[in-house]
């Protein structure tokens, strides 16, 4: 069976902080909408398990976030894919919406 999410429209920006949205769960794999308003981030961690994920950006500027004090802009239409057990994370420059996918899940 198919499955439609309408993110721009189910999700929404918090002044208190990050705002996550689970889009899909299953034992396959995660979806996961974040949205930050500019100035938010979800700091630097990994999980020690073997997989993948990636990270969307579906609006704004931001940075993507790893090891060593190293970033990478994040703007509208890049992704980042990367082993999960490597650091990341991401900082917001402007309002930002991100997808996450992470296989398997954690």
């Amino acid at each position: 069976m198919m499955k439609r999410v309408e993110v721009l429209k189910e999700s929404e920006f918090s002044d208190k902080g990050m705002q996550r949205f689970l889009i899909h769960d299953s034992p396959y794999f995660r979806v996961l909408n974040f949205n930050f308003k500019s100035g938010q981030e979800l700091g630097i961690h990994s999980h020690d398990v073997e997989g993948q994920l990636s990270i969307v950006v579906l609006e704004g500027i931001g940075e993507f976030l790893g090891k060593d004090g190293l970033t990478l802009p994040a703007n509208t239409g890049d992704v980042l894919i990367s082993d999960i057990s490597e650091p990341h994370g991401i900082s917001a420059l402007s309002d930002m919406r991100v997808i996450v996918t992470i296989a398997p899940p954690v």
